[in-house]
This record gives structure tokens, sequence and C-alpha cells, in this order.
């Protein structure tokens, strides 16, 4: 990566950044979304709540300048890549503003990556250290040799030796490490931290942000949205590896002065319940896919919500269903909004006051948004069109992928490929990717169409569909479907489904195939995994 390829193409004056007034001096370290603060008095408060145990914004800041110093003592330099395969504990935020704070740029890895794709991360990205909880040893243990050789490896959370051989023991390097670290004097434009795209569409792609877009995010959604306080208490279900968790769990609380609550297991929906029991938060962030699991799951009915006064959705699109039961349930409207790793959070939201249920909602101040269609040119009102956006939060580029950031980056302006509709109101509505539209029996269908219409069905807990071309080179739409408890999967059931399908939207747009299965495959975000679904094919 040359310089020049890391080059902030927002404009400083834009409107949308004129219209929250944010501001950031030339030198800027994010890490000052924790260390800010200690100058505000609140180094006793304690600022994560975990299954772990707990830390004060003291505590965690000494954590931070550790790891900071301990990567500096290893000899890495201004703008290195630190590797941190780590769960949802304290110091997982230790780790990433240790590393900041040291001029250093923390990739945050999906943990349940493969021990390929790791490697993958680290050669692509050169990274020069890795962080990893214990309980990721086998992953670590599995990468290629090479690869494990060409870094250190730091073990963390661990009961006694690693499982790693080569690895360095992480509670002796940490303890050995001074509790004190200046901030490295950082340009508020200069690289900060790096996440990889799940790589649904392809090889995976370095996302990286710059050291003033958390604090955009913070200004922007959290403060609007949100109105975020520090008497808050931050629950996100989805992980910090995902640009959605980061800023849930670090960026708006930090900022805020608020609290977090982190958990590091599997979210299962009676841990996160017993997780909200214990721990009483205020803001409550998940995607639809949990909250489904988690209304759906025997231990709702005595699960105790009373301390949250607002839950989030975003990522995908929640039905009327889980609406209607999470509200009759638990008395809160879910709030639902849209954003993504390039933007770094949500760019579209509804609100408490205004929403509309199946939108994306509105857009966030701080943030432009436009209709266009596939080769740039306006869309009239009410129109079908490609949505682009633009807010100082906007990664700058693809790591090593210049033409993938050409295609994406457009001056400033990120390019979704999303196909919207925006009503009168101004609230957007998604309608599948540009390139999803398939031709079944001559006629033009929208997967995502369908699979909306089937996941409002009341036998149904979660549904996708998919287009799938046959030996024949016919194309066929297929969903994969898993039924409700009470619903056995069979003929007659797809007999019901397909009659659904042809009165609620048109005959030619019923599947062809439905395949019946006790659980969707996740992605390390929580979302459907559909490249695991399509390789399914050849077992069908």
């Amino acid at each position: 990566m040359t310089p020049e390829m890391i080059l902030d193409r927002v404009p400083r004056d834009a409107a949308e950044t004129v219209e929250i007034g944010f501001s950031v001096p030339e030198t800027y370290n994010a890490s000052s979304l924790l260390f800010d603060n200690l100058a505000q008095g609140r180094a006793d408060k304690i600022s994560v709540y975990s299954d772990k145990g707990n830390r004060t914004y003291g505590a965690l800041a000494e954590d931070s300048c550790r790891f900071g110093n301990g990567l500096l003592a290893l000899g890495l330099e201004r703008g290195d890549r630190v590797l941190l395969l780590m769960a949802d504990t304290p110091a997982y935020p230790a780790a990433i503003f240790g590393a900041i704070r040291a001029g250093l740029v923390p990739i945050l890895a999906n943990t349940l990556s493969t021990a390929d794709l790791i490697s993958f991360y680290v050669e692509d990205a050169n990274a020069k250290i890795l962080i990893f909880d214990e309980e990721h040893a086998d992953t670590v243990t599995a990468l290629d040799a090479s690869v494990l050789t060409s870094l250190t490896a730091i073990s963390i959370n661990g009961a006694g030796p690693s499982g790693v051989l080569e690895a360095l023991n992480g509670t002796i390097w940490l303890a050995e490490q001074n509790t004190d670290l200046e901030a490295a004097p950082t340009g508020r434009d200069d690289p900060a931290f790096m996440m990889y795209s799940s790589g649904s569409t392809g090889r995976p792609k370095g996302i990286l942000h710059l050291q003033h877009d958390a604090l955009y995010t913070a200004e922007s959604y959290a403060r609007h949205i949100l109105k975020i306080g520090p008497d808050d208490i931050c629950f996100s279900i989805p992980k910090i590896f995902f640009a959605y968790g980061f800023g849930n769990a670090l960026a708006f609380p930090f900022h805020a002065g608020a609290s977090v609550i982190l958990f590091s297991g599997r979210p299962k929906p009676d841990a996160v319940f017993s997780m909200a029991a214990r721990f009483k938060p205020t803001l409550l962030f998940g995607l639809p896919t949990l909250y489904t699991a988690m209304i759906k799951d025997p231990s709702a009915a005595s699960a105790d919500l009373s301390s949250v006064r607002m839950c989030i959705s975003a990522a995908e699109i929640l039905s009327q269903e889980i609406f209607d039961a999470w509200k009759g349930r638990f008395g809160h409207e879910i709030v639902e909004g849209l954003g993504s790793t390039e933007v770094l959070h949500i760019y579209l939201s509804n609100t408490e006051s205004e929403k509309k249920i199946g939108s994306a909602g509105k857009r966030v101040p701080g943030y432009e948004v436009m209709l266009a269609t596939p080769e740039g040119a306006p869309v009239a009102a009410g129109e079908d069109g490609v949505l682009s956006v633009r807010g100082d939060s906007n990664a700058p580029c693809y790591w090593n992928r210049p033409d993938k950031t050409d295609e994406t980056m457009r001056d400033g302006w990120i390019y979704t490929g999303d196909r919207f509709r925006c009503d009168e109101d101004g609230f957007y509505f998604f309608l599948g990717r540009i390139d999803d539209l398939v031709k079944v029996s001559g006629q033009w269908v929208y997967p995502l169409e369908v699979e909306l219409c089937l996941n409002e069905h009341p036998q149904i807990v979660e549904c996708a569909v998919a287009a799938v071309q046959m030996p024949d080179r016919r194309t066929i739409l297929r969903a994969f479907v898993r039924p409700a408890a009470s619903t056995t999967p069979g003929d007659d059931l797809t007999v019901s489904l397909k009659t659904y399908i042809r009165q609620t939207l048109l005959p030619h747009k019923a599947p062809r195939d439905f395949i019946y299965l006790e659980d969707l495959p996740k992605t390390g975000t929580g979302k459907i995994d559909r490249q695991a679904l399509l390789r399914l094919r050849g077992n069908v």
C-alpha cells in the first residue's frame, strides 16, 4: 500500500459533516475514545462488565498501555499491523486501543475464521504479531508453518502453558510492561484499524479505517439516534470484530463515558438473557436472526429485559412477525437500521418516533445518500436505484485491492451495489443486490422478494432463497427453510408454501425446490451464510 492509496476523499466541509458539527484536530489518536474518560474523572467508573471480570476506565487504560508498550518492545514501528483473534473479554478493547495508542494498526479478525483464512489475513496484511485467546490455540496451531514462523504469537486468557508451543505467555509478557504510554502523534487521517469482509462474494477484503472514523460514528449515529449518555449500559450481542459490534461495544459507550457488557461465549438465547438479567443493559443491540432465535426460545418466557430502554437491529431485514412478537413480550419496538463495514456503522435508521416496518429507515444525520442508475444517472422520486453513501467514517480503500477500491470507493462515496426505493416520507426500502435479478421461466425475479415473503409465513422460523442453475442451464429458485418446531417438513409443507407464494406474489416466483434444515448456517457476524448454503447444492 502506498500513502496516496490511503487518502480520505470525503471533503471536510461536506454538508453532512457540517450538519453534525464534526471537527477533530489534525493530530488525533483514536485511543482518545478510551483515555479521554480519565481526564473527565471516570477512572474509577466501571467501563466493562464481563463474564470474565469487570474493569474500570482506569484499569482498562493501564491494560491498554501494557499492550501498547509490549508491542513496541517487540520492535514494531508506526503503521505495522497486529492481528487480533480474540473473544469479547476486557483484554480485547485493551489490545485494540493499546495498539492504536502505540501507532500500530490492529486487525479485528472473525473468531470463527478457519486456519486458512487466518493465514490469508496474516500474509495479505503482512501482520507482524498475532495475539490470540488460548481458546483459539487449535486454529493457530493449524496455521501454515511458514505463516506461523513469520510472526510473533502471543497467547492470552489461558490457564497454563499455551497449546501453541511458539507462543509467548501473554500474562507474563503484559506483567513486564509499563502502565503509562503517550499516544503516538498520529494524524486524523492516518490508518487506525482494519477488519476483513466476510468473503461472501469472493476473497475477503481488508477494510481499512482511519483515526477519526470511529469518533464520527459516535457523533452521528450514537448521538442522534441512540442519544447515548454516561448512565447507559450497552450490550451488543454481535461481537466486537463485526463493525456493528465495534461501535456498539466500544466506540459508543467509551465516547459517552458509559459502560458496556462483554460476553465471551456463543450468543445462545438463554445465555444472552442471563447476561442481561445479571448486568442490566439499557441499550440492546442484535440482528434479525438473533432476535428471531431469542423470541422463539423457551427462555424468553421468563426473561427480564426491564432495564432496557431501546432495542436495535441491523444487517438484515426484520420481519413484521418478529417485530410484533418482541413488542408483545418485552414492550419494545425494535429500532431497525442499515450500515456496512465500509461505512463502519449505521447510516440509514428508523427511530422510536419515526419508523416503517421493513424499511432501513431514513438518512442518519452525518450521512448523505443518493440513488442512481447503474450507469450513475439520478433516478426520479419513487423509482428504484442503486444506493451510494457518503460520510466521514467511510473507509478510504481496501487493503492491497486497488481494483475493488475503484469499484466501491468513488470520490468519497461508497457505492453499495444495493438496490433501494425511497418513499415520499424519506424511508429507504432494500430491494436486493443489483446483480441479484434472475430470469426464471422467462420472467425476471428478485430472490430477496420471495425470501421476505416466505419469512412472514407462520410455519417458517427463517429461510434464504437463491437462484440455482440446473445442468441444462435453466435457472430455478431454491428455498432453504428452517421450519417452526411444531411443523413437519415434507411434501405437504412444500405444497403449502408454494401456494402461499403464488397467491401472495405471482405463480412464477414460487421456488421449485425446498430444502429443509434444522438450522441455517451463519457467518461470524450472525448473517445467513449463503455461500455455505450454495455448497449444499450437490447434496440435494
